[in-house]
């Protein structure tokens, strides 16, 4: 028997081959009645755990699992793992940053020109007879314009090099603090970021710290000829104020593949859904399957160097 491992996330038939070809016994928690019968029935035989920052893992819920020694992410978030309870308990935390970047950044690219091009109502315009002399919306190119990015990590890095080198355009970029070595403009105020910049693509992660970073105030200095796009965490943008702008034509569109509350869309921003200058995917930006079998390497990685008794690949927390 392998050593047990339990997934809170759905994976692949072929993510559950690779990790049982390693010698890992997975459980998968959507086998059973609920979260919770997952982990009590897993309780005496479960050592690592595979969650993302979504779903996450709480104290009491590592409280279920006496022989818990390792929790891996299977993306780069980790924000809702209680990693105060790991720390107290020793219990590893790894998780699998930049296995999906690429993806993720061509997936921004993309938002960003259906949304400025008005992809959506294009189609949907000629399905319904409709051609180009009768077409009426302004499409801006994004060749030689300004592109703002809140969160220049290896994600923001890598839709500023694909803006910057693709399309030509000029990159300026806000973070907690500036990159050493990076030669796009640093902004230390977002809103000046905004006011700057023709489009704005956050690729920040989430958490308390990053909430509704993108607020009225920064909606307002983007400007009505101005479109957000969103591929970090929904929590990042102020939906209500997202609505209340694109209402008022404040700005001019919005591209998103994450939103606050997902997956469910709560009834307060269901309005959202309804703008013709707004598309979203349903969180998907990562989903490639270049991105899917890096991942699963790493996992497996951090997984055989924690109970072969080496130092984690990409640790977020040691054991202690």
């Amino acid at each position: 028997m392998g050593i047990g491992v339990l997934a809170l996330v759905r994976l692949s038939p072929e993510r559950v081959a690779a990790l049982t070809a390693a010698g890992y016994d997975v459980r998968e928690g959507a086998n059973h009645a609920s979260r919770v019968d997952a982990l009590r029935e897993s309780a005496d035989s479960v050592r690592a755990v595979l969650t993302n920052g979504r779903w996450g893992l709480t104290g009491a819920e590592m409280d279920l699992l006496p022989k818990l020694e390792i929790v891996c992410a299977v993306g780069a978030g980790y924000e809702a793992v209680d990693l105060d309870t790991a720390r107290r308990r020793g219990i590893a935390v790894a998780n699998s940053p930049d296995t999906n970047a690429s993806a993720v950044a061509d997936s921004a690219m993309m938002l960003l020109m259906a949304t400025s091009r008005h992809l959506l109502q294009a189609d949907r315009f000629v399905r319904a007879g409709g051609w180009q002399d009768q077409w009426r919306i302004d499409t801006p190119t994004l060749s030689g314009k300004r592109l703002g990015i809140l969160g220049l990590g290896t994600i923001g890095s890598q839709i500023a090099h694909r803006a910057a080198c693709g399309f030509d355009m000029e990159v300026g970029y806000h973070n907690r603090a500036a990159v050493a070595g990076s030669p796009y403009r640093y902004f230390v105020n977002l809103t000046e970021l905004a006011t700057w910049a023709d489009f704005l693509i956050a690729a920040a992660p989430g958490g308390e710290g990053t909430r509704h970073l993108i607020d009225a105030d920064v909606l307002r200095a983007l400007g009505p000829k101005g479109y957000v796009v969103n591929v970090g965490r929904g929590t990042v943008i102020d939906t209500v104020a997202l609505i209340d702008a694109l209402k008022s034509k404040r700005i001019a569109g919005a591209g998103l593949d994450v939103l606050e509350g997902e997956p469910s869309v709560p009834p307060k921003l269901q309005e959202l859904l309804q703008f013709d200058n707004v598309v979203i995917t349903p969180h998907i930006a990562g989903r490639a399957p270049e991105a899917r079998t890096a991942a699963t390497a790493l996992i497996i990685e951090n997984l055989n160097a924690h109970f072969g008794g080496k130092p984690l690949v990409s640790p977020v927390l040691p054991k202690s």
